[in-house]
């Protein structure tokens, strides 16, 4: 495609997720208060087992609503991940060839289970998160966690791993365009790896170092799966390319 074409096809894109966004955030609307207690439930637990006043806050008169917006945004964002991640498959298809757009439904039946799978981690790593961080509240003291802040936070989290679960995939749609090859990415293993483990250790404010390998561990296990993926794929593009050349 010329490159208008592209922008023009881009833009296209961009609004029919950001309608998928919308229609997901109007499902949050109607579910914004079972989330919300899903989301004050880490916040609940650690206030009883430490014996502290913990909870949230809304700072404002606007803020409550704010807050709606912004979570049903949140839910919108999870619940709607299979249409906005085919906008990104559907973006980059007209790339590839007959043969290789058939991978763009295996992909996208991959990414959106590891975006999920990712969301799902974040999930379990958030209490352990709050418990830690509510941890350092003196005795006596109360933390009214500011509702703006803490959903800013979870929602990073959230989204960060389940990004960084889709991140592989992403790699061996790269390949199978040719903008990738997998001997880039095996020379690139190390900083892949400490990448990973930098990754995991922010966004596991957790003194112990288990929770972040149990993080690191399956982001470098994707890493490697999309690297064996590639190689694969490109052994048999170079056989392709050599019985041409050979008639």
């Amino acid at each position: 495609m010329p490159l208008r074409e592209h922008l023009l096809e881009l833009r296209k894109r961009l609004f029919l997720a950001a309608c998928g966004l919308v229609a997901g955030a109007i499902v949050g609307w109607f579910l914004y208060e079972p989330l919300l207690e899903a989301l004050q439930a880490p916040l609940l637990k650690a206030a009883e087992e430490q014996g502290k006043v913990i909870s949230l806050n809304f700072s404002g008169l606007a803020s409550a609503l704010d807050m709606k917006v912004k979570v049903s945004l949140f839910l919108g964002v999870i619940v709607t991940c299979p249409w906005w991640l085919y906008q990104l498959w559907a973006f980059i298809t007209p790339g590839l060839t007959t043969r290789e757009k058939r991978y763009a439904f295996a992909f996208l039946g991959a990414s959106v289970p590891l975006f999920l799978g990712g969301a799902l981690l974040a999930w379990w790593v958030l209490p352990h998160a709050v418990d830690i961080l509510a941890g350092f509240v003196p005795d006596g003291a109360t933390n009214l966690a500011d509702a703006q802040g803490y959903l800013s936070f979870v929602m990073r989290l959230v989204l960060a791993f389940g990004l960084a679960f889709v991140l592989p995939v992403v790699l061996v749609a790269l390949n199978a365009t040719g903008i990738l090859r997998a001997s880039a990415m095996a020379k690139g293993w190390r900083w892949a790896v400490l990448i990973a483990f930098v990754f995991a250790a922010v966004m596991t404010p957790t003194p112990d170092a288990l929770t972040m390998i149990f993080v690191a561990l399956p982001i470098c296990g994707l890493y490697f799966a999309a690297l064996g993926i590639s190689y694969l794929h490109d052994r048999r593009a170079d056989k392709r390319d050599a019985a041409r050349l050979a008639l």
